[in-house]
């Protein structure tokens, strides 16, 4: 009965969707007040019923209703409670459930926080913003219905994919989805201003709390796959340029450019074109991101679906929509005339040359990731794109933006001089030299990626706490409690990326690994440390059985630690899956994954020493914090508030 009234539900919210899609726009066309407000009880009534539908899907899979098929495909009575709530959303159909609860929660969060803006504006967000949940309701409920049931249930399920059933996983996809949506927000935002020919400082207040909240659900998402990628896998790394991660990072891209470019706006009235046009193409990402997950174009491990007529439909949607904005963008081209003038030397050019990095960053991963399918489309030959091409490519944009991006933090605007920039940031660039000569005079015979990336992390930390000081004027200290938390945060996200490149370069440059056979009770010895295999045993787990060895740890005589790698078997999925053991250190990992038994009664084993891995996913947290603690800001929360009355005289013409 509930999975019933789940599905009512959700065809009632996709019919007051269509409401809200249509009503709203009409009354901010023709000013008729009672018309644009009823955008607001419909975002409020359609959250209500998606949130409800939600539930239903979830209470089947928690009480294991093996009535539904979603629930027989998905998930497995001997399940843990934490992976039976994550099959919810751990395939295709539930999936998509969870898109469209998300795309409801920000219509109904502009409810609750948009109530600044101009009534018609309100009006054109809430109504378009519907009409892409109308096009995600079609979808569901004509290509992916959740509510299938079954004439005869089985006595149980087949269980979740076991690569899904792990924390990283249970909450990496919410994350994602919350950064995906969210950027129909901005998309929205940007629609709406060309629809009412306004585009100007208030709109670029307006759009930012909206992109940055997008932005930090995205860092979470992308570093929980990340970590989840490095301990889960067995192979070591924390990224591999598959399809599906590079479809959650060209939107991060192209959001972070947004950022940056709607200050430009706020501040200045410049960039209003390009700004509009990243608002547009950030969401555009995002619906490529689902078209690769979900067409079965590209193959990869992360993907929810194999089905060419899912596929075509949502690239309908992504042709739809880009295509009509795009036109939109074209025909209201004339609006948007920048009305700010500023020097070549200046924070509005570094912010230009901050945009233009990102922005070719992401064409570089775009045709990276689809090369191949293009190639076999156009030439009919079959081709792969891997780690090199994208290392190749994309490392360059990255280091110029990490040398321009405190240089142009600490710039003025309008006008500014390199050499006072210099001179200001003298402690960093002195940091970064320093740190080069150090590593440089350490190492010999490795390659230069390590100290270059740690020269220009510790560049971007120096160049953040420069600039944080800076901000203090003649108040010093004293003053540094009292500086806006935007400023807090911008400091922060710097930061954290210096992290990330010292991480990254550390990792990179001077990993260890070594593959071989050991029996027990035989050492061997990796880069200093002893590793002894003590035993091997078998257990049973909820729902899997597992081969668990026992590792010690010593270095110089001392025990460092007593590591359990296991390699596990899902009876009901007929999957293995490997758990890798690791001693996280704040400069190094120990990570040991034990393999399959050889026939001279050894174990083949796989050891890693991986420097300064943490630092990648620590970077990643101070980056999501100092969104988070811009996005706290009392002027993020006013927004545009001092245009409030004169939006009443325009919601009166």
């Amino acid at each position: 009965m509930i999975t019933e009234l789940g599905h009512f539900a959700l065809i009632l919210a996709a019919l007051v969707a269509v409401v809200q899609t249509i009503v709203p726009l009409v009354g901010a066309h023709k000013r008729w007040p009672g018309w644009m407000a009823l955008a607001e009880p419909a975002a409020l009534v359609q959250f209500l019923l998606v949130a409800f539908s939600f539930a239903a899907l979830t209470y089947a899979f928690v009480t294991s209703d093996f009535s539904l098929k979603l629930v027989v495909d998905n998930s497995h009575s001997l399940k843990p409670m934490l992976y039976k709530v994550s099959g919810v959303w751990g395939n295709h159909e539930g999936s998509m459930l969870l898109w469209v609860l998300i795309l409801a929660l920000f219509g109904a969060s502009a409810v609750w926080f948009g109530q600044d803006l101009p009534p018609t504006l309100r009006a054109r967000v809430l109504a378009v913003q519907a009409s892409v949940s109308v096009a995600f309701y079609a979808f569901i409920l004509f290509t992916s219905n959740p509510f299938l049931r079954l004439a005869v249930p089985p006595m149980d399920g087949q269980d979740l994919n076991p690569l899904l059933q792990d924390p990283g996983l249970a909450f990496h996809p919410p994350f994602l989805y919350l950064g995906y949506v969210g950027l129909s927000m901005t998309f929205a935002f940007a629609v709406a201003a060309l629809i009412e020919g306004r585009v100007d400082a208030a709109w670029g207040r307006w759009v930012r709390p909206w992109t940055l909240a997008a932005w930090i659900f995205l860092t979470i998402g992308i570093a929980l796959g990340s970590w989840w990628a490095y301990y889960e896998l067995g192979w070591g790394g924390f990224w591999f340029w598959d399809p599906v991660e590079n479809a959650s990072f060209m939107p991060w891209l192209i959001a972070a450019a947004l950022l940056h470019s709607a200050i430009v706006v706020e501040k200045r009235e410049s960039l209003k074109s390009w700004t509009i046009l990243l608002a547009i193409l950030a969401f555009g990402f995002s619906l490529i991101g689902t078209f690769i997950v979900r067409s079965g174009v590209i193959t990869s491990v992360h993907a929810f679906a194999n089905d060419p007529e899912r596929g075509v439909f949502i690239l309908f949607i992504l042709a739809f929509f880009m295509g009509g904005a795009l036109m939109l963008f074209t025909a209201r081209a004339g609006i948007m005339e920048a009305k700010g003038v500023f020097g070549m030397i200046s924070r509005e050019s570094a912010l230009v040359m901050n945009n233009i990095l990102l922005a070719v960053s992401a064409l570089v991963v775009f045709v990276g990731t689809l090369w191949p399918l293009f190639a076999e489309l156009l030439f009919d030959r079959k081709l792969s794109v891997g780690a090199p091409f994208f290392e190749a490519a994309f490392t360059p944009f990255m280091i110029v933006l990490a040398v321009v991006l405190p240089l142009g933090a600490i710039m003025p605007w309008k006008r500014g001089g390199v050499k006072r920039a210099l001179r200001q940031l003298a402690p960093a660039w002195v940091l970064g030299f320093a740190t080069l000569a150090l590593v440089f005079a350490l190492q010999t015979g490795r390659s230069a990626l390590g100290p270059v990336g740690l020269a220009l992390g510790a560049w971007l930390i120096a160049g953040a706490a420069v600039d944080i000081w800076a901000r203090t004027g003649k108040g010093g200290v004293r003053r540094l409690a009292r500086l806006p938390r935007a400023d807090w945060g911008k400091a922060l996200a710097h930061g954290g990326l210096g992290i990330i490149f010292i991480g990254i370069a550390g990792l990179m440059a001077w990993d260890v690994e070594d593959v071989r056979t050991t029996k027990v009770g035989e050492p061997f010895e990796v880069s200093g440390y002893q590793i002894t295999l003590v035993e091997v045993h078998r257990e049973q787990g909820p729902n899997y059985i597992t081969t668990m060895a026992e590792m010690h740890v010593v270095r110089n005589g001392k025990a460092v630690a007593t590591l359990f790698p296991e390699k596990r078997v899902y009876p009901v999925a007929q999957m293995p899956t490997t758990e890798a053991a690791i001693d996280n250190g704040i400069l190094r990992d120990i990570y040991l994954v034990i393999g399959d038994p050889q026939a001279d009664g050894g174990w083949a084993v796989r050891t890693y020493i991986k420097p300064l891995a943490n630092w990648i996913w620590a970077g990643a947290i101070l980056m999501a914090l100092g969104g988070l603690m811009s996005l706290t800001d009392r002027r993020y929360r006013v927004a545009a508030g001092a245009r409030k009355a004169s939006a009443v005289g325009v919601a009166a013409e």
